[in-house]
């Protein structure tokens, strides 16, 4: 597909927009005053995928907190701030590399310049947010409501408001839980402004209706081109945000890398515990980068033949299966040894 072409932003060791792969980000749910609990956190994030991370600066002590997580991590880090402007300030001093706040909710102009100031003397990029929740009572009596027109018109005011004062080292972020509402106010400000954008659906909600609403609304907005960065925000651990967000952008074709799950749904014929099996195997693969598809297949009907396109396969029996590698039969091994045969194979991949 024909990317939206935007301006290249630096975050710390990342470069994102222009011709640059879309970035996978995720949000620290520790305290971010507990630097111990949020450098593991980031670190596992990390292992599994993510590229850029964002934590909460609500406090005097998080945002002092940022020097020292920032030198035990390998990703650029993030300061979230809402509200108090001196926190913004006192972490782009203590060395985030990317700043996320709407000025609408930091202050007056005074304070505005004071954070763009701040971030201009590190040339640190800040990330324009604007949440449908958030709307200026202005534009819902504008627009009779909230909506796409009146998001993207807000988006495009704060960005103007910072450019005013000087400074266009810039990211947009324009959210909504409404799916198709974030999705037409994505649509609408892609040509409107040249910004890399920060893509994701806001507050969808649990593990599963929170992975169908970023799914539909993420596959709409990329399949188009636009997008940057993105997250899948879910309640629950981040770790599901990034095997989301890895999976949706591989299903569009817009990541290579990383191993592809294929199961089957199990049915009455099924005599293997597949679910089981399908679960450790999503867990097994998240420790490898190859460019591969494994299959776990619960019965003897479907499972050959579909075991038969992926790189490697267990095709379920009565209590064993068939182990598939490039859809042909190499063995047949015991239900209770399914996975240390896979991981095994994986293990020594890269003599295939």
């Amino acid at each position: 597909m024909a990317r939206r072409l935007s301006r290249e932003v630096k975050i710390g060791n990342v470069t994102i927009g222009g011709n640059n792969p879309i970035a996978i980000q995720s949000m620290c749910n520790t305290k971010t005053e507990d630097v111990k609990g949020t450098v593991e956190q980031i670190k596992s994030l990390t292992a599994a995928g993510c590229e850029i991370i964002r934590v909460a600066v609500p406090t005097v002590e998080a945002a002092n907190a940022i020097k020292e997580i920032k030198s035990k991590i390998s990703i650029p880090l993030v300061a979230d701030i809402h509200f108090d402007y001196k926190l913004a300030i006192l972490a782009i001093e203590n060395g985030a590399d990317k700043i996320r706040i709407n000025p609408g909710n930091i202050g007056d102009e005074t304070k505005v310049e004071a954070v763009i100031d701040a971030a201009k003397s590190r040339n640190i990029p800040i990330r324009v947010g604007v949440n449908s929740g958030s709307l200026e009572k202005d534009l819902v009596k504008k627009y009779g409501g909230v909506t796409a027109e009146g998001i993207v018109e807000s988006a495009l005011l704060k960005t103007k408001l910072i450019e005013d004062m000087g400074y266009d080292n810039l990211v947009i972020s324009i959210k909504t839980s409404d799916v198709m509402m974030c999705v037409k106010a994505h649509e609408l400000i892609a040509d409107k402004t040249d910004y890399p954008l920060h893509v994701g659906i806001t507050e969808p909600g649990t593990l599963s209706s929170g992975n169908i609403k970023s799914g539909i609304g993420l596959g709409l907005i990329l399949s188009q081109g636009i997008g940057d960065t993105i997250r899948v925000s879910l309640t629950g651990d981040p770790i599901n945000e990034i095997i989301s967000a890895k999976t949706i952008l591989r299903t569009l074709g817009l990541r290579k890398g990383g191993i592809e799950l294929v199961s089957c749904p199990t049915c009455g014929r099924t005599e293997i515990d597949l679910i089981s099996l399908a679960n450790n195997v999503e867990k097994l693969i998240m420790n490898y980068d190859y460019n591969i598809k494994v299959a776990v297949m619960g019965c003897v009907v479907n499972g050959p033949g579909e075991a038969a396109e992926a790189d490697l396969a267990i095709a379920g029996g009565k209590g064993e299966g068939l182990l598939i590698k490039h859809g042909k039969i190499v063995g047949k091994i015991k239900e209770e040894y399914f996975l240390d045969t896979l991981k095994n194979e994986l293990d020594h991949w890269s003599d295939h």
